[in-house]
Protein backbone atom coordinates (compact mmCIF):
# COMPACT_ATOMS: atom_id res chain seq x y z
CA UNK A 1 0.00 0.00 0.00
CA UNK A 2 1.26 3.22 -1.29
CA UNK A 3 0.21 5.23 2.39
CA UNK A 4 1.26 2.65 4.52
CA UNK A 5 5.15 2.69 2.50
CA UNK A 6 5.27 6.51 2.78
CA UNK A 7 4.52 6.39 6.40
CA UNK A 8 8.37 4.46 6.80
CA UNK A 9 10.08 6.74 4.93
CA UNK A 10 10.48 10.46 6.74
CA UNK A 11 12.65 9.91 9.98
CA UNK A 12 15.93 9.57 7.95
CA UNK A 13 15.35 13.19 7.20
CA UNK A 14 15.66 14.29 10.88
CA UNK A 15 19.28 12.96 10.73
CA UNK A 16 20.19 14.48 7.50
CA UNK A 17 18.54 17.88 8.66
CA UNK A 18 21.22 17.79 11.51
CA UNK A 19 24.52 16.99 9.32
CA UNK A 20 23.29 18.81 6.03
CA UNK A 21 26.24 21.80 5.87
CA UNK A 22 23.77 24.99 5.15
CA UNK A 23 24.06 26.85 2.00
CA UNK A 24 25.43 30.55 2.77
CA UNK A 25 22.37 33.18 2.32
CA UNK A 26 23.65 36.65 0.69
CA UNK A 27 21.52 39.71 2.20
CA UNK A 28 17.94 39.88 1.18
CA UNK A 29 14.86 37.86 1.75
CA UNK A 30 15.41 33.94 1.79
CA UNK A 31 12.75 30.75 3.30
CA UNK A 32 13.95 27.71 5.08
CA UNK A 33 12.23 24.70 4.39
CA UNK A 34 11.88 22.12 6.89
CA UNK A 35 15.13 20.52 6.30
CA UNK A 36 16.42 24.06 7.80
CA UNK A 37 18.00 24.47 4.74
CA UNK A 38 17.91 28.48 3.76
CA UNK A 39 17.01 29.56 0.26
CA UNK A 40 17.80 33.02 -1.80
CA UNK A 41 14.54 34.08 -2.72
CA UNK A 42 15.34 34.75 -6.54
CA UNK A 43 13.80 35.18 -9.59
CA UNK A 44 10.20 32.86 -10.04
CA UNK A 45 10.89 29.19 -11.01
CA UNK A 46 9.53 28.07 -14.54
CA UNK A 47 10.31 25.18 -14.52
CA UNK A 48 9.42 22.65 -11.04
CA UNK A 49 9.86 19.06 -10.57
CA UNK A 50 7.55 17.60 -7.68
CA UNK A 51 7.88 14.38 -5.86
CA UNK A 52 4.72 14.10 -3.96
CA UNK A 53 1.19 14.18 -4.61
CA UNK A 54 0.32 16.22 -1.84
CA UNK A 55 2.82 18.89 -3.30
CA UNK A 56 1.21 18.98 -6.63
CA UNK A 57 -1.92 19.59 -5.51
CA UNK A 58 -1.03 22.31 -3.03
CA UNK A 59 0.97 24.42 -6.35
CA UNK A 60 -2.09 23.67 -8.35
CA UNK A 61 -4.14 25.08 -5.47
CA UNK A 62 -1.77 28.38 -5.78
CA UNK A 63 -2.04 28.20 -9.16
CA UNK A 64 1.23 27.38 -10.60
CA UNK A 65 0.54 23.79 -11.73
CA UNK A 66 0.94 25.06 -15.18
CA UNK A 67 5.14 25.36 -14.24
CA UNK A 68 5.11 21.64 -13.12
CA UNK A 69 7.15 19.80 -15.64
CA UNK A 70 7.20 16.26 -14.35
CA UNK A 71 5.56 14.65 -11.28
CA UNK A 72 5.23 11.17 -9.90
CA UNK A 73 2.83 8.29 -11.10
CA UNK A 74 0.83 9.20 -7.97
CA UNK A 75 0.00 12.65 -9.10
CA UNK A 76 -3.59 12.49 -9.45
CA UNK A 77 -5.30 15.16 -8.48
CA UNK A 78 -6.47 16.93 -9.87
CA UNK A 79 -6.88 15.85 -13.39
CA UNK A 80 -4.36 18.21 -14.76
CA UNK A 81 -2.15 16.65 -12.82
CA UNK A 82 -2.47 13.36 -14.40
CA UNK A 83 -1.01 14.32 -18.23
CA UNK A 84 2.22 15.65 -16.29
CA UNK A 85 5.21 13.66 -17.31
CA UNK A 86 6.05 11.05 -14.73
CA UNK A 87 9.85 11.04 -12.99
CA UNK A 88 9.21 8.93 -10.47
CA UNK A 89 6.81 5.69 -9.01
CA UNK A 90 6.66 3.98 -5.77
CA UNK A 91 9.93 2.29 -5.81
CA UNK A 92 12.52 4.33 -7.71
CA UNK A 93 12.99 8.54 -9.16
CA UNK A 94 14.55 8.34 -12.48
CA UNK A 95 17.26 11.00 -12.62
CA UNK A 96 17.67 10.52 -16.68
CA UNK A 97 14.18 11.75 -17.00
CA UNK A 98 14.75 14.80 -14.72
CA UNK A 99 18.25 16.21 -15.83
CA UNK A 100 16.23 15.95 -19.01
CA UNK A 101 13.50 18.22 -18.02
CA UNK A 102 16.14 21.07 -16.51
CA UNK A 103 13.84 21.89 -13.57
CA UNK A 104 14.68 24.94 -11.82
CA UNK A 105 13.64 23.82 -8.38
CA UNK A 106 12.25 20.41 -7.08
CA UNK A 107 9.74 20.14 -4.17
CA UNK A 108 10.04 16.81 -2.40
CA UNK A 109 8.35 15.21 1.12
CA UNK A 110 10.16 14.07 3.43
CA UNK A 111 7.58 11.63 4.14
CA UNK A 112 7.46 10.22 0.67
CA UNK A 113 11.04 10.43 -0.85
CA UNK A 114 14.35 8.38 0.56
CA UNK A 115 17.43 9.91 2.43
CA UNK A 116 19.66 7.67 -1.27
CA UNK A 117 16.79 10.12 -3.88
CA UNK A 118 17.78 13.48 -1.87
CA UNK A 119 21.52 13.14 -1.92
CA UNK A 120 21.66 11.66 -5.96
CA UNK A 121 19.09 15.25 -6.43
CA UNK A 122 21.65 17.17 -4.34
CA UNK A 123 24.70 15.88 -6.03
CA UNK A 124 23.49 16.63 -9.27
CA UNK A 125 23.31 20.16 -8.42
CA UNK A 126 19.66 20.44 -8.12
CA UNK A 127 17.96 22.98 -5.98
CA UNK A 128 15.71 21.17 -3.35
CA UNK A 129 12.95 22.21 -1.30
CA UNK A 130 11.81 19.96 1.64
CA UNK A 131 8.38 20.03 3.19
CA UNK A 132 7.21 18.06 6.04
CA UNK A 133 4.02 18.97 6.94
CA UNK A 134 3.09 16.49 9.63
CA UNK A 135 0.47 18.27 10.73
CA UNK A 136 -2.15 20.82 9.16
CA UNK A 137 -0.11 23.92 10.80
CA UNK A 138 2.70 22.36 8.65
CA UNK A 139 0.37 22.60 5.61
CA UNK A 140 -0.04 25.87 5.59
CA UNK A 141 3.65 26.37 6.21
CA UNK A 142 4.46 24.93 3.14
CA UNK A 143 1.63 26.70 1.21
CA UNK A 144 3.01 30.18 2.45
CA UNK A 145 6.82 28.80 1.84
CA UNK A 146 5.51 28.26 -1.63
CA UNK A 147 3.86 31.46 -2.06
CA UNK A 148 7.06 33.72 -1.53
CA UNK A 149 8.85 31.28 -3.65
CA UNK A 150 6.54 32.04 -6.67
CA UNK A 151 6.16 35.57 -5.14
CA UNK A 152 2.11 34.90 -4.15
CA UNK A 153 2.30 35.88 -1.03
CA UNK A 154 -1.07 37.59 -0.89
CA UNK A 155 -2.71 34.85 -2.48
CA UNK A 156 -0.97 32.29 0.04
CA UNK A 157 -2.52 33.94 2.55
CA UNK A 158 -5.94 34.10 1.83
CA UNK A 159 -6.19 30.82 0.44
CA UNK A 160 -5.53 29.93 4.34
CA UNK A 161 -7.65 32.42 5.75
CA UNK A 162 -10.21 30.55 3.70
CA UNK A 163 -9.08 26.95 5.18
CA UNK A 164 -9.49 28.27 8.88
CA UNK A 165 -12.48 29.56 8.39
CA UNK A 166 -14.22 26.66 7.20
CA UNK A 167 -12.25 24.31 9.70
CA UNK A 168 -13.65 27.01 12.68
CA UNK A 169 -17.31 26.32 11.36
CA UNK A 170 -16.92 22.93 11.62
CA UNK A 171 -15.70 23.06 14.84
CA UNK A 172 -18.32 25.72 16.20
CA UNK A 173 -21.36 22.91 15.01
CA UNK A 174 -19.81 20.48 16.79
CA UNK A 175 -18.40 22.40 19.87
CA UNK A 176 -21.47 21.13 22.07
CA UNK A 177 -21.83 17.77 21.02
CA UNK A 178 -20.36 14.85 23.27
CA UNK A 179 -17.62 13.73 21.11
CA UNK A 180 -17.36 9.66 19.87
CA UNK A 181 -14.43 7.68 20.06
CA UNK A 182 -13.28 6.60 16.58
CA UNK A 183 -10.52 4.27 15.27
CA UNK A 184 -8.64 5.07 12.24
CA UNK A 185 -6.95 1.84 10.67
CA UNK A 186 -4.64 3.01 7.91
CA UNK A 187 -3.85 -0.62 7.92
CA UNK A 188 -5.80 -4.18 9.28
CA UNK A 189 -2.46 -6.16 8.37
CA UNK A 190 -0.97 -5.03 10.67
CA UNK A 191 -3.35 -3.13 12.53
CA UNK A 192 -2.06 0.19 12.14
CA UNK A 193 -3.80 3.00 13.69
CA UNK A 194 -2.78 7.18 13.89
CA UNK A 195 -1.39 8.99 17.14
CA UNK A 196 -1.55 12.13 18.65
CA UNK A 197 1.46 13.21 15.99
CA UNK A 198 0.07 12.40 12.97
CA UNK A 199 -2.30 14.95 11.21
CA UNK A 200 -4.86 12.21 10.42
CA UNK A 201 -5.25 12.72 14.25
CA UNK A 202 -6.20 16.60 13.77
CA UNK A 203 -8.96 15.38 11.04
CA UNK A 204 -10.54 13.53 13.40
CA UNK A 205 -10.70 16.16 15.93
CA UNK A 206 -11.67 18.77 14.11
CA UNK A 207 -14.42 16.79 12.46
CA UNK A 208 -15.67 16.36 15.96
CA UNK A 209 -14.33 12.69 17.47
CA UNK A 210 -12.29 11.65 20.25
CA UNK A 211 -9.38 9.69 18.81
CA UNK A 212 -9.14 6.64 20.97
CA UNK A 213 -5.41 6.03 20.05
CA UNK A 214 -4.30 9.54 21.04
CA UNK A 215 -2.74 8.25 23.87
CA UNK A 216 0.10 6.58 21.66
CA UNK A 217 3.36 9.46 21.04
CA UNK A 218 4.23 6.98 17.76
CA UNK A 219 2.66 8.79 14.91
CA UNK A 220 1.43 5.40 13.28
CA UNK A 221 1.53 2.96 16.40
CA UNK A 222 0.40 -0.73 15.80
CA UNK A 223 -1.91 -2.20 18.18
CA UNK A 224 -3.07 -6.09 18.68
CA UNK A 225 -6.39 -7.63 17.75
CA UNK A 226 -7.22 -7.55 21.11
CA UNK A 227 -6.64 -4.21 21.86
CA UNK A 228 -9.34 -3.32 19.36
CA UNK A 229 -11.80 -5.07 21.10
CA UNK A 230 -10.51 -3.31 24.33
CA UNK A 231 -10.58 0.04 22.94
CA UNK A 232 -14.33 -0.76 21.67
CA UNK A 233 -14.52 2.81 18.88
CA UNK A 234 -17.78 3.69 18.35
CA UNK A 235 -16.27 4.85 14.83
CA UNK A 236 -13.97 2.88 12.78
CA UNK A 237 -12.48 4.48 9.72
CA UNK A 238 -10.85 2.11 7.04
CA UNK A 239 -10.00 3.23 3.71
CA UNK A 240 -11.90 1.91 0.86
CA UNK A 241 -11.98 -1.30 -0.49
CA UNK A 242 -12.94 -2.86 -3.06
CA UNK A 243 -16.41 -4.01 -1.95
CA UNK A 244 -16.27 -1.47 0.99
CA UNK A 245 -17.94 -4.41 2.94
CA UNK A 246 -17.57 -4.56 7.09
CA UNK A 247 -18.30 -8.26 6.47
CA UNK A 248 -14.82 -8.77 4.96
CA UNK A 249 -13.00 -7.01 8.14
CA UNK A 250 -15.00 -9.67 9.74
CA UNK A 251 -13.41 -12.68 7.91
CA UNK A 252 -10.24 -11.71 9.24
CA UNK A 253 -11.33 -10.56 12.52
CA UNK A 254 -14.43 -12.75 13.34
CA UNK A 255 -14.59 -11.02 17.01
CA UNK A 256 -14.83 -7.83 15.63
CA UNK A 257 -18.13 -8.45 15.41
CA UNK A 258 -19.00 -7.41 18.68
CA UNK A 259 -16.92 -3.70 18.29
CA UNK A 260 -19.46 -0.99 19.21
CA UNK A 261 -18.90 0.58 15.44
CA UNK A 262 -19.77 -2.62 14.11
CA UNK A 263 -22.81 -3.78 16.09
CA UNK A 264 -24.03 0.24 15.34
CA UNK A 265 -23.36 0.35 11.68
CA UNK A 266 -20.83 2.97 12.02
CA UNK A 267 -17.75 1.08 10.23
CA UNK A 268 -16.93 4.11 7.64
CA UNK A 269 -14.22 3.47 4.40
CA UNK A 270 -13.04 6.94 3.23
CA UNK A 271 -10.72 7.65 0.32
CA UNK A 272 -7.06 7.19 1.04
CA UNK A 273 -5.79 9.71 -1.41
CA UNK A 274 -7.99 12.48 0.47
CA UNK A 275 -7.39 11.64 3.94
CA UNK A 276 -4.12 10.57 3.60
CA UNK A 277 -2.22 13.36 1.72
CA UNK A 278 -1.48 16.35 3.76
CA UNK A 279 -2.26 19.23 1.41
CA UNK A 280 -5.10 21.59 0.13
CA UNK A 281 -7.68 18.72 0.65
CA UNK A 282 -7.07 18.19 4.34
CA UNK A 283 -9.76 20.83 4.98
CA UNK A 284 -12.34 18.53 2.21
CA UNK A 285 -11.26 15.48 4.47
CA UNK A 286 -12.61 16.99 7.32
CA UNK A 287 -15.75 18.68 5.87
CA UNK A 288 -16.36 15.24 4.45
CA UNK A 289 -16.26 12.79 7.73
CA UNK A 290 -17.92 15.79 9.64
CA UNK A 291 -21.16 15.11 6.84
CA UNK A 292 -20.34 11.60 7.53
CA UNK A 293 -20.73 10.94 11.32
CA UNK A 294 -23.72 13.53 12.02
CA UNK A 295 -25.88 12.23 8.78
Amino acid sequence: MYQLILLLNFSFFLIVGCTEEKEKIPQGQFITDDLQNKFEIEKVPQRVIVLAPNLTELLFELGEGKKIVGNTSFCNYPDSAKIIPDVADLLSVNLESISSLRPDLIFISAEGNSKGEYIKLKDLGFKVFVSNPRHYKGIKKTMLDMGKIFKKEELSEKIIDGWDQKIEDIRNKHEEVILNSVMFLISTKPIISVGKNSFIHQILTYAGLKNITADSDVSYPVFSREEVLLRNPDFLLLYETNTNNVNDLLEIYPEWNILSAVVNGRVIYINADLYSRPGPRFVHAVEDLFNRITK
